[in-house]
């Protein structure tokens, strides 16, 4: 693990919905929400959560996210991108934060911001896991674990 990682795991298993363990529900299909303004990009995502049992409802921006949050019902886990308009993904965070309803609900940020200035405050917003583009299947598989996903 390069130095700039050291310690990212302590800094997750502190943020809200680290520390999840078994399946969701009590072995129910797990319910995501990806946002994103490329629709390529929430594609791939959708089928990387889908390939591991669950289903996926998907926004444009963060604003589109936070709605599509009040429809959904429960909701599991969120992947955010940073970059989009209206809403960007920062914005998103602190607003799932700031509402008691959301505040354990766990949130993976993954986006091509590599800077670990840019990583630093997206966790300290409160999102419990950061994953830069790109990435592999087996890299949001591994995030889904320490979230205790799947």
């Amino acid at each position: 693990m390069p130095p700039m990682w050291a310690g990212i795991h302590d800094v997750a298993e502190s943020r809200p919905g680290a520390g999840r363990e078994g399946d969701i529900h009590g072995g129910d299909t797990m319910r995501a929400l990806v946002i994103d303004d490329s629709k390529a990009m929430r594609i791939i995502l959708k089928q990387i959560l889908q390939s591991v049992g669950g289903t996926v409802e998907e926004a444009g921006n963060g604003k589109e996210g936070l709605e599509k949050l009040k429809t959904m019902g429960q909701a599991d886990l969120v992947l955010v991108d940073w970059n989009m308009p209206e809403m960007n993904g920062l914005e998103f965070v602190r607003a799932v934060r700031a509402n008691p309803t959301y505040r354990k609900l766990p949130v993976m940020m993954v986006t091509t911001e590599t800077e670990s200035s840019q990583m630093g405050k997206a966790l300290a917003a409160g999102a419990n896991e950061y994953v830069m583009k790109p990435f592999t299947k087996d890299v949001i598989q591994e995030k889904l674990k320490i979230l205790g996903i799947k």
